[in-house]
C-alpha cells in the first residue's frame, strides 16, 4: 500500500508540474502572448516551418498549435495531454527508483 501510495503521488507531482511549467517553457522557448520572440528558439523554428512550406507556416502544424498556446494558453485537451505526459514521466522516474 505505501509503495502505491508513493506511486500516486509521484504522478499526481509530475503531471501538476508538467502542467504549471508548460507556459513558462513556452515562453523561454520564444513562443510568447505578444507573438513569436524574435532571435528565439521558436523563430528558428517557425523560419524553417516556412521555408519548408513555401513561405508560410501550415496551420494546425506545431509551431502554429504551440504559437497558439503561447498566446492564449493552454486549452483543456492540451493541458490534459501535458499532465499525461508528466505523469508517465513520474511513473517512469518512481519506477526507476529515482522519486
Amino acid at each position: 500500500v505505501e509503495l502505491l501510495s508513493l506511486c500516486i503521488l509521484a504522478l499526481s507531482f509530475c503531471a501538476a508540474g508538467a502542467v504549471v511549467a508548460a507556459p513558462v517553457v513556452l515562453g523561454a522557448a520564444g513562443f510568447t502572448s505578444d507573438g513569436i520572440a524574435a532571435g528565439s528558439y521558436a523563430a528558428g523554428m517557425m523560419s524553417s516551418a516556412a521555408i519548408a512550406n513555401g513561405g508560410g507556416v501550415a496551420a494546425g502544424s506545431l509551431v502554429a498549435v504551440l504559437q497558439s498556446a503561447g498566446v492564449a494558453g493552454l486549452s483543456g485537451t492540451a493541458m490534459s495531454a501535458v499532465a499525461a505526459v508528466g505523469g508517465g514521466l513520474g511513473f517512469l522516474a518512481q519506477s526507476a527508483g529515482t522519486v
